[in-house]
């Protein structure tokens, strides 16, 4: 009987030689736009730039923010060199459980995994209480309407719930149009600065000097919320087994995504602090109203419309991250649910869209409970359920990250002779990994800093130890499933495809032919 495309190609080894055959998502979906809509979207442009500059402004690296978003950038470019280096060989909807599962072994990729799904199943939520409180401000402050932030935050899941349903190539057009309408603000803003020769003190050359990244109050801040800009860029591995050419594809879009951002970042917080002037940003970035340091400039350079614009474009572009996380969540947990690791129904395809459509409405389910909690709580949405919820996440995506660049370098030490290079699969890796643990380091030194008035609650005190707890579940559910069903340990990250594994041109076995599964002894 021919299967659907939504139904075929998951595939691995087993003892017998045979392969065993799993559903997957539906192929050949987005293109390299596509990916990059869902990627940058989850990065959030406008949001990183509105809440993150201010603080590296005020309280990080002050004026030499812009140089820590360059140096930024050239971190996660080196880190990027073995994500996607290891992206050409194994396509697999887990990406970073897969990853680390096929280079450091099925516990630590079991034990990663259970983390990154913690943290994209967060994020949402989170997520939820940021579009909550730009549209309870923009709509009070326009129509002088309160409405309760609660159903603010269900509306947002109630939209990422419908998308999550249907197509992926659906959620792609969304994105791509909301992602093109909040870079054009920005743009917009920055490009008037320049054109205008800026601000008091002209164009300033001092932000972009890579020496006043390290000057300013505290300038582990401002590298901590330049870090927090780019969280959601390595989503593009999710997306391999939908999109078109995935061995070439994921490590482009990976590249664009992380070196456009950087530059773009780094563009649009020089031309605020050119617009306000070095002594004036800081102080704009200090006071009751720190978004300022980015309206002002639009309101001078720009006019009055286009904060008004800006205002409704940081809701509707919070909904875009919103539903981008809300899909990598949902792709996180049908990855486990198909290995039958969690329930299995999580694993079902749904058989028009192609799109995990139990583990979209599943993640729904979790995210409202966790905004259900915080309003219980009495909790404010940006305060509280944001702040708790976006550090706990970044703190556990980090540590993922950090783990991958060293099984980048185990996988290639057994695997792969003739791809093993000394920058692609070593250097760069080490590099990349120490660096981003060290994020993680100065992440938990100050998250005084980072929860702001959330840092005196119990939760805010615990998040180090949530982390540390998750992960040592994800180790517990591996030793226990070894123990106790080997047929199921087997499965863990090691669903890849047939026409997108192990590069086809490739012939490991010697056999003569390409190879299209994993054989024994491979992973």
């Amino acid at each position: 009987m021919e299967r659907s495309e939504a139904q075929a190609g998951g595939a691995i080894a087993r003892e017998d030689g045979g392969v065993q055959e799993f559903q997957r998502l539906k192929s050949n979906s987005i293109g390299l736009l596509g990916v990059l809509f869902m990627v940058v979207a989850t990065a959030a442009p406008i949001s990183a730039m509105t809440a993150n500059v201010p603080i590296g402004v005020g309280f990080g690296s002050e004026i030499g923010t812009p140089a820590t978003y360059l140096l930024v950038t050239i971190i996660l470019t080196v880190f990027t060199v073995g994500y996607v280096t290891m992206a050409r060989y194994i396509t697999a909807t887990g990406a970073f459980y897969a990853y680390i599962s096929h280079g450091l072994g099925t516990v630590m990729g079991m034990a990663s995994g259970i983390l990154a799904v913690m943290a994209y199943v967060v994020f949402e939520a989170a997520v939820a209480g940021l579009f909550a409180a730009f549209a309870q401000t923009t709509i009070g402050d326009q129509f002088g309407l309160n409405v309760p932030w609660p159903i603010l935050a269900v509306l947002l899941l109630a939209l990422n719930a419908f998308f999550g349903h249907r197509a992926i190539d659906l959620t792609a057009k969304v994105l791509g149009f909301f992602l093109a309408t909040e870079i054009a603000i920005l743009a917009l803003m920055a490009g008037s600065v320049f054109l205008a020769g800026g601000g008091p003190d002209g164009i300033p050359l001092s932000p972009l000097n890579p020496a006043n990244a390290f000057l300013g109050a505290a300038p582990a801040i401002g590298f901590v919320f330049a870090f927090w800009s780019w969280v959601g860029f390595e989503s593009t591995a999710i997306y391999g087994e939908e999109s078109r050419e995935p061995k070439q594809m994921i490590p482009r879009a990976t590249y664009i995504a992380v070196i456009g951002l950087g530059l773009f970042y780094t563009w649009v917080s020089w031309a605020a602090i050119a617009g306000n002037g070095l002594a004036e940003s800081v102080k704009l970035a200090q006071s009751a109203n720190p978004f300022a340091l980015l309206f002002d400039p639009t309101q001078q350079f720009v006019g009055g419309w286009a904060v008004v614009l800006y205002q409704w474009l940081l809701i509707t572009g919070s909904f875009a991250v919103g539903l981008a996380f809300h899909n990598c969540a949902a792709r996180y947990l049908y990855a486990l649910g198909r290995e039958g690791l969690i329930s299995r129904g999580l694993g079902t395809i749904h058989a028009t869209h192609g799109s995990p459509a139990v583990a979209s409405l599943t993640q729904t389910v979790i995210a409202t409970v966790i905004v259900g909690l915080f309003w219980a709580f009495g909790q404010d949405p940006y305060l509280g359920l944001f702040s708790l919820m976006g550090v706990l996440g970044t703190v556990a995506i980090l540590c993922v990250q950090g783990i991958c660049s060293f099984a980048v370098i185990a996988y290639f030490r057994r695997n792969h002779p003739e791809a093993r290079h000394w920058w692609r699969t070593l250097v760069a890796p080490v590099l990349g990994g120490l660096a981003i643990f060290g994020v993680v380091a100065l992440l938990v030194q100050n998250l005084a800093t980072a929860l702001g008035p959330a840092a005196e609650t119990p939760f805010g005190r615990s998040i180090p130890y949530i982390v540390i707890g998750v992960f040592l579940i994800g180790v517990a559910l591996a030793l226990y499933l070894r123990a106790r069903s080997p047929e199921r340990y087997a499965l863990i990250g090691k669903v890849i495809y047939e026409d997108a594994t192990e590069r086809p041109d490739i012939d490991l076995d010697g056999d003569g032919r390409g190879d299209h599964a994993v054989r024994p002894g491979r992973s």
